[in-house]
């Protein structure tokens, strides 16, 4: 009876273990279950941008044993978090640094409607990964203007046309309605004269993007080049960052010539009225006008001034326009072009 009574008191109190092991387990998995369910739920993007990936190859040399993993952040940081956030390397002598950024941005907006222009980022993309190369320390930055189909699009194909990089990269997405919102009231007087149509449309607002980006982009952000999305690269892109150090005193952006007569027919009433004038005539003695397929930004530069801010202004863009007669529909293409023929030392040719 005695061995009967402790087996039977034994059996209690593993029994209330078991309870209480129950107990603890339901509430470890209801606490998985909240964790997951909360936490990933899709954010909203109207206002932030998004980094989905900042990684590099493994097999890149000029990286030997620096430890440049980083796993991507959660939650959606804006571009003010994304500059601000330096990780620290390690350099061959075992010295910490500070990772070098090198920011790129393009245009992202309607690719998913659109097949042609998928397979030219497809192009883009891989040629550039091909050439790409960073030293250590180095980051490529890639920002993509785009809305929210595309962006989708835009995360899916990243990974894969970069699966092949020798050097550490990422990429950050930018709302185009919330860009556009922001240059709307800045470049809304200059529309009419650069724009298709005759009036100020606010979705052709984001077309103007590079003419006010000093004025929209955090201060952190120093310098940017600008890209067409259809480019190929047949070189190391990290070489057109190099050109911001041969920008001549007074300039604020680097922009190439445009290689069509386009300009010669915008401004042909001009000159009529100025036969001797080479505005419009071919290099390397004319003044053919720019085409903004590439441009470097130099955002500090624009910023500081005080020249580049006046032409900004409504009454100096409607005083050049008229001086010119010049209606075109390039965008930001027209403004730099009319600007050039006037102070062509804010440019450095490329």
């Amino acid at each position: 009876m005695g061995i009967l009574k402790l087996f039977s008191n034994a059996m209690v109190r593993v029994g209330t273990f078991r309870s209480y092991q129950v107990v603890l387990l339901l509430a470890a998995a209801l606490a998985v279950v909240a964790f997951y369910y909360f936490g990933s739920e899709r954010q909203n993007f109207s206002s932030t941008t998004k980094r989905i990936k900042d990684s590099q190859a493994s097999q890149n040399a000029n990286r030997n044993d620096a430890d440049l993993s980083s796993a991507t952040k959660p939650g959606q940081p804006d571009i003010q978090s994304v500059l601000e956030d330096r990780d620290k390397v390690k350099r061959k002598d075992g010295v910490p640094g500070i990772l070098q950024y090198y920011h790129a941005l393009m245009m992202f907006t309607k690719v998913d409607k659109n097949k042609g222009l998928q397979e030219k980022f497809q192009v883009a993309m891989k040629s550039m990964v091909k050439h790409g190369r960073f030293m250590d320390g180095e980051v490529l930055t890639l920002h993509f203007v785009s809305d929210e189909q595309s962006r989708d699009l835009g995360e899916r194909m990243l990974p894969d046309l970069f699966r092949d990089a020798t050097f550490r990269y990422e990429f950050v997405f930018h709302d185009v309605g919330v860009l556009t919102e922001k240059l709307f009231p800045i470049v809304e007087a200059m529309q009419k004269h650069f724009s298709a149509g005759s009036g100020a449309y606010y979705s052709d607002a984001i077309f103007f993007l590079s003419v006010a980006m000093h004025r929209i982009m955090p201060a952190d952000l120093k310098r940017i080049v600008q890209l067409d999305l259809d480019l190929k690269y047949r070189t190391n892109i990290r070489e057109l960052f190099e050109e911001f150090n041969r920008f001549p005193a007074g300039a604020v952006i680097g922009i190439a010539r445009e290689m069509q007569p386009v300009y010669r027919h915008t401004f042909w009433q001009y000159r009529r009225e100025n036969p001797k004038s080479k505005v419009g005539d071919p290099p390397p003695d004319g003044m053919p006008g720019f085409n903004s397929g590439v441009m470097l930004l130099d955002l500090e530069a624009m910023q500081g001034s005080v020249l580049y801010n006046q032409l900004l202004e409504p009454s100096s863009v409607a005083q050049l326009a008229d001086k010119y007669h010049f209606k075109g529909h390039l965008g930001d293409q027209d403004f730099f072009t009319m600007i050039g023929m006037e102070h062509p030392g804010l440019f450095h040719t490329l």
